[in-house]
């Protein structure tokens, strides 16, 4: 309130104006008061401070534990009770004007302080990064939280299955019809005289009454197999919200009958989810973020589990500071690539910029043909697509 121009003067003096103010300004002799509030005191124009009663002085104790760097208090671990304040708000203030001070002091608090107060984190607008957080600390997160956190994750996972499930859906089953296509078919058998004639219409002879057809569309052979996906994620710390974003794809990738897909997660140990993708939400919950990186015993693992190396795309999502066998990584690698597997590396799966990765991995597995980049979720439809169908990504890396 210090430097305001407004003359105050002009309202006139009342008991309940100097409790007001007294309230707004804070304790005008605490050690750290605004200047404004010592001016005003000193220079008389509201005389003393009026004493405030039991329940003013509740407010006023509410407010300060909100407002207060100014007067020395904030919301630390060392401040009173938090979850009485957020009571007393509630209490001495209209609904309207309580939503605004409880959503600032959602503001000031961590997310560790957070999980310790349920009625706090409801109030929390739920995003990627906060289930991210919260799955983060489940492990110290009180049992009269874990209910309220689980809706939080619950209301992200919505959201971005109904972000991400039609243009994941429709690129990805667009892009296997299209490969089911041939304009080379082996036989008249093979020919799709429907789309043969429909494609060449422009080369109708009226005078022989006939189609011209300069180029046939055919059926083209029908895979004995499906395609297989596999998800290969990092759930070290600083992949949190990689693991939202990829537990979600994995279970819209799922739902494609055209695709077998399995989700890997790894951090030193190797774990498959993929009979838990159908439920991100308790998927989730039940991953243990951070810990170590053993990126080679990860590729091992999915090395094992491929049947058909040709009909497989292998992304791994992870920064690449591996903790275990750097050059066997790599010769795993190789090997998947001169296997036929179609290996993909996501430095990241989140809407945020340029992650920090080991650049000198990233050179390494780019020499082996393995591109590596960030992705965006907004990206994932057309890079799958595009990898389904065997296509160059050099357009994804340049970004």
């Amino acid at each position: 309130m210090s430097g305001s121009n407004i003359d105050y003067d002009q309202f006139p003096p009342s008991d309940e104006r100097r409790r007001r103010w007294r309230l707004v300004l804070g304790d005008p002799d605490s050690r750290d008061s605004s200047d404004f509030a010592r001016s005003e005191a000193s220079s008389g124009s509201y005389d003393e401070p009026p004493q405030l009663s039991s329940s003013d002085q509740e407010i006023d104790d509410a407010l300060d534990s909100v407002y207060g760097e100014s007067r020395g208090g904030d919301l630390s671990d060392s401040s009173p009770d938090i979850a009485r304040r957020l009571g007393d708000i509630r209490a001495y203030f209209p609904e309207s004007i309580a939503r605004v001070i409880i959503r600032d002091m959602v503001e000031r608090l961590t997310t560790r302080q957070l999980v310790q107060i349920p009625d706090l984190l409801v109030e929390v607008e739920p995003d990627t990064q906060l289930a991210a957080a919260l799955l983060s600390l489940r492990k110290i997160m009180p049992a009269r939280t874990q209910e309220t956190a689980r809706l939080v994750v619950a209301q992200v996972v919505r959201d971005l299955m109904q972000r991400l499930d039609f243009p994941l859906r429709q690129a990805i089953t667009g892009s296997l019809n299209r490969a089911a296509r041939t304009t080379r078919p082996r036989n008249a058998a093979e020919v799709n005289w429907q789309r043969t004639i429909y494609t060449n219409l422009r080369h109708y002879q009226p005078q022989q009454q006939t189609i011209v057809p300069e180029s046939l569309v055919g059926f083209g052979r029908r895979r004995a197999t499906l395609q297989h996906v596999i998800l290969c994620v990092d759930t070290s710390g600083s992949m949190a919200p990689s693991v939202v974003y990829a537990s979600i794809a994995a279970a819209v990738l799922a739902s494609i009958p055209a695709l077998a897909t399995r989700l890997v997660l790894f951090d030193t140990n190797v774990v498959d989810l993929s009979d838990q993708i159908g439920d991100p939400v308790d998927l989730l919950f039940g991953i243990r973020l951070g810990g170590g990186t053993n990126i080679g015993r990860a590729l091992a693992y999915c090395q094992s589990a491929i049947s058909r190396p040709r009909d497989t795309i292998l992304i791994l999502i992870t920064d690449l500071f591996e903790g275990g066998d750097k050059p066997q990584m790599l010769r795993l690698a190789r090997n998947l690539v001169e296997d036929g597997v179609r290996l993909i590396t996501l430095l990241a799966l989140s809407d945020q910029g340029t992650p920090r990765y080991d650049i000198n991995m990233a050179q390494q597995l780019a020499g082996l043909g393995v591109p590596c980049f960030a992705c965006t979720p907004d990206q994932l439809p057309e890079l799958m697509a595009a990898a389904l169908a065997r296509k160059d990504l050099s357009r994804f890396t340049e970004h």
